[in-house]
């Protein structure tokens, strides 16, 4: 029997140790992810030049990790600080062009639950990345090439006979410093300038002290502008997490992802309801504008003058019957489950109509008034139904489970609207702030 155990152990713990060694190695394949090629005419030294000029974008943060990397072992809702590193290959292809491989690793910082397995995780990249760095490449190198075919070339200059070379005069010392990193002159070259102011004239000194001037003033300036590259002023600041982007400002428009509290997207337009935003490379999206917290330079409301600005929705709106019965449409979340049905009317109905925009704000008030009722019999209603009884009305849809993130504070008001049903849609488009699902 001691023969056999020693004989187990001799094959078991081998075996073992491959097993694992090989695990380890596709797990390491499989986090590399697949990268992304294309060909482009312009030469090697060119690509690698246009390259180095983008080193800035092949690496970063990413505001999500869903969007840019694959299924991983974990929900992706529950990685933190997302960032991105990019490789690129560049290879000389048959034809004389070039031939760029790139790819692109993800890590994010997993939360477990178990603080103890909580870390940094490699993820697979979904192959997102890879292709906006290609675009990126192919914009700057069609740029260059532009660029290159509109500069005139060089004009000869004409041959003159040289000149007779004047007698040498005793030349003034006049020193230029250098104006160092840190902003202060070096103690030897501040010696050397001191003793210099002791025994040069005065019109050497004074001189000197215009060149320094002229130079300090020139410092400020570069410093000025590298303070504003540092800092870019067209930043916008998302208020709140679960704030959704989405790919078109419009009610019907694709949720892109949901953006983190804190993030910060490049702000290409703006108008009084959404903000046009740049997510990473040539990707695009949109972001209701109240969620963002906008430059100085832009003011956070576009309100009319107080002699036309609307009237609450509370003097618009108000609230005819209410009753439970079954949901009244066809939305797979709530399709043949008890709700509440809450009708609304408008207090005058030849009035002006103001829009959309005070309908969803006469929704919010009545979806936040009736929830504690709703959360207070679970079992009984499973949503709210708002219904408008208008020539122009329709009908606003939301579950319970939406209603209880939107009150916990883990939801936006325009991402409430995201998860909200709207029939028919178009009657809220005006307005813009929401999309349904």
């Amino acid at each position: 029997m001691k023969f056999c155990r020693t004989k187990f152990k001799a094959v078991f713990w081998p075996a073992l140790a491959l097993f694992v060694a090989l695990f380890c190695a596709a797990g390491s394949c499989l986090a590399q992810g697949a990268s992304a090629e294309r060909s482009f005419p312009q030469s090697k030294a060119t690509v690698e030049k246009t390259l180095k000029e983008m080193q800035a974008a092949t690496a970063g943060r990413l505001p999500v990790v869903d969007g840019f990397a694959s299924a991983a072992e974990h929900p992706l809702d529950h990685y933190q600080r997302a960032y991105y590193q990019s490789k690129f290959q560049v290879t000389t292809s048959p034809s004389g062009g070039s031939i760029v491989k790139v790819s692109v690793q993800v890590t994010a910082w997993y939360a477990d639950p178990a603080a103890a397995h909580s870390g940094y995780q490699v993820l697979t990249s979904n192959g997102r990345l890879e292709a906006d760095l290609l675009d990126q490449l192919a914009d700057q190198l069609n740029n260059r090439t532009q660029q290159a075919a509109a500069t005139p070339p060089p004009v000869a200059k004409s041959r003159t006979p040289a000149k007779t070379p004047a007698p040498e005069q005793p030349a003034i010392s006049a020193p230029v410093p250098r104006i160092p990193e840190t902003g202060g002159l070096s103690s030897s070259l501040a010696q050397t300038l001191a003793e210099q102011e002791k025994t040069a004239p005065p019109s050497t000194q004074k001189s000197a002290d215009k060149d320094a001037s002229s130079l300090q003033a020139e410092a400020d300036s570069l410093e000025e502008i590298l303070k504003s590259q540092a800092h870019p002023k067209n930043l916008v600041a998302v208020r709140k997490s679960g704030t959704p982007v989405v790919a078109t400002a419009s009610l019907t428009a694709k949720t892109l992802f949901l953006a983190s509290a804190h993030d910060e997207f490049e702000m290409l337009d703006f108008n009084r309801d959404w903000v046009h935003v740049r997510i990473s490379g040539l990707s695009r999206g949109w972001i209701w504008r109240n969620n963002l917290e906008m430059p100085d330079s832009v003011p956070d409301t576009d309100l009319p003058p107080p002699a036309a600005q609307a009237p609450a929705a509370s003097d618009l709106f108000h609230v005819t019957r209410e009753e439970k019965a079954q949901f009244p449409g066809d939305w797979a979340p709530l399709r043949g489950k008890t709700v509440k049905i809450v009708s609304v009317e408008k207090i005058n109905e030849s009035g002006k109509d103001y829009g959309p925009l005070l309908r969803l704000e006469f929704a919010k008030s009545v979806l936040d008034k009736d929830y504690s009722e709703l959360a207070q019999k679970p079992q009984e209603l499973d949503g709210i139904v708002l219904i408008f009884d208008s020539v122009d009305g329709g009908m606003i849809a939301a579950t319970l489970p939406t209603l209880q993130q939107w009150k916990a504070g883990k939801l936006s008001d325009a991402a409430l609207w995201h998860q909200c049903f709207f029939d028919p849609p178009e009657t809220f488009d005006a307005a813009g702030p929401a999309a349904s699902r």
